[in-house]
């Protein structure tokens, strides 16, 4: 078994937080040596906590769209790596919406993860908690300046999104230039990082 291969058995394996999952532990990620392109989410849903399946959502509807990839290429493991800041399902919030990723998870597992995968071009940080510890005070005041000044972060290989949730619909409306002007650049970057293959 190759060194990445192990790593990944061991994070599905992982019961690190167990204590604090309301679902108990279901790690989701997925990782080949040969991926090009990493995305950095938040942590599982509901839906993808029972099916197993990273993105298996609406936000993942929506996450593919902006890329505008087909399931079957998302889900090609030699190709896109995913590896959310929480591997597992962390619970609701008491006013509504998910809990953060579990504080204990990135730390634990993003170093091993990380080191053995050599190929990749491109990192998509998805949300506020990949931002934060990818880009840590590169980031701006607010998500909208972190993601509207996406072009500083280009040069080290991140491109930071907000989160695809339908949640965030307001905010998409109220930031048109994301569609205008960021979206054609992920686009480009994702194929130009896919293409290397």
């Amino acid at each position: 078994m190759d060194p990445l291969a192990q790593v990944v058995a061991a994070a599905r394996a992982c019961t690190l937080c167990a204590d604090h999952l309301p679902l108990g532990p279901r790690p989701v990620l997925r990782a080949r040596t040969t991926a090009r392109l990493l995305i950095i989410g938040q942590a599982p849903g509901t839906k993808v906590h029972a099916t197993g399946i990273p993105w298996n959502d609406p936000s993942g509807d929506r996450l593919r769209a902006w890329l505008t990839m087909e399931r079957d290429t998302f889900y090609d493991e030699t190709r896109v790596a995913i590896v959310p800041m929480g591997l597992c399902y962390p619970g609701r919030l008491p006013r509504g919406g998910d809990a953060p990723p579990r504080p204990e998870c990135a730390p634990h597992w993003h170093p091993p993860l990380l080191a053995a995968l050599p190929n990749i071009r491109l990192t998509l940080l998805v949300g506020q908690y990949a931002q934060a510890r990818y880009l840590g005070d590169r980031r701006g005041a607010t998500l909208s300046d972190t993601v509207r000044a996406f072009a500083i972060h280009l040069e080290a290989g991140f491109l930071p999104l907000p989160h695809p949730s339908w949640r965030n619909t307001a905010w998409l409306k109220k930031n048109p230039w994301f569609e205008t002007d960021l979206l054609p650049v992920l686009r480009d970057r994702v194929a130009g990082a896919m293409a290397c293959l």
